[in-house]
């Protein structure tokens, strides 16, 4: 245990970047909800990687971005939480998108702490433009590497680990071995609702809902769910219940399945559709679901 290493790791960058998705495949488990819109993620989630010479707390944050509504701040109160206290930053770069806005990006953080570029969706880009994102940000002070990966491909993912634990402090672990995260059940079973959304409605409606899961309530045979989904106006609620409620029951039957796989056990899984107005930009709203 003397050479032990240990430390805290953000994962910062714009929406969509593919954050989640790595870390999800870094602990290869489903902690963050993952879709193909920017910001799906909206508050940071904690998973924690524990081996025989290591431990990684990774924070996962929401995509960087301006703020339009209380939701916003909050979220990004949530990224600016993340950088106390981190040993090291990711910084994870679409191989498709720019240097230019992704520097302007890192530097907004004004943090000092050493940062791994994360080059991400290799598959996916041009090699020469590949190049140029990692000729531009190789000059940066703060910059201790560049890794190239794809997250969903779970290429490279050995070097990219080598080199977070290279830059740990040797560190005792902060967390129990068995350890995956520190969010209760609940955050992670309104997450899985909330995905569903975001794949079976259209390109907006998702960002105005919310989900709030009301009882979890573990009985011999399965676990019984209540939960609602939030939106701000009455024609949201109709679209999201559907032609004879076929939408609700098509996102309950997914989310459950999704639930059942996590936890491990049968579920009975109720949904209601509420109407919040405004919810948003509502302080109260905003911390009764958890922003």
């Amino acid at each position: 245990m003397n050479d032990f290493r240990s430390g805290f790791v953000g994962i910062f960058g714009k929406p969509n970047a593919g954050k989640s998705t790595l870390l999800n495949a870094l602990l290869n488990e489903k902690l963050a909800i993952v879709s193909p819109k920017a910001q799906t993620t909206r508050n940071k989630i904690l998973g924690i990687l524990t081996e025989k010479n290591y431990q990684i707390v990774f924070n996962d944050t929401p995509g960087l971005l301006q703020s339009v509504y209380k939701l916003h701040e909050r979220m990004m109160k949530e990224v600016d939480l993340a950088k106390q206290g981190t040993d090291l930053i990711l910084f994870i770069i679409d191989a498709r998108d720019d240097a230019a806005s992704n520097i302007e990006l890192l530097q907004s953080l004004k943090s000092k702490q050493n940062t791994l570029i994360v080059i991400n969706k290799i598959d996916k880009g041009k090699v020469g433009a590949i190049e140029k994102l990692k000729t531009a940000f190789s000059s940066l002070k703060q910059v201790v590497g560049i890794i190239e990966i794809s997250a969903l491909q779970k290429t490279h993912l050995d070097t990219l680990l080598d080199a977070i634990v290279a830059q740990l402090p040797v560190m005792p672990p902060y967390y129990d071995e068995d350890t995956l995260t520190d969010r209760p059940m609940r955050f992670f079973v309104a997450e899985m609702i909330r995905e569903k959304l975001f794949f079976a409605l259209d390109e907006e409606l998702p960002y105005h809902a919310a989900v709030y899961v009301r009882q979890y309530e573990e009985k011999n045979t399965l676990t019984k769910i209540v939960a609602d989904i939030v939106v701000s106006r009455e024609t949201q609620k109709s679209i999201i219940i559907g032609k004879g409620g076929s939408m609700l029951t098509r996102i309950g039957q997914e989310a459950r399945l999704d639930i059942e796989k996590f936890i491990e056990r049968k579920v009975f899984l109720e949904l209601h559709v509420k109407v919040r107005k405004d919810w948003r930009n509502n302080d109260l709203f905003l911390k009764e679901y958890g922003y």
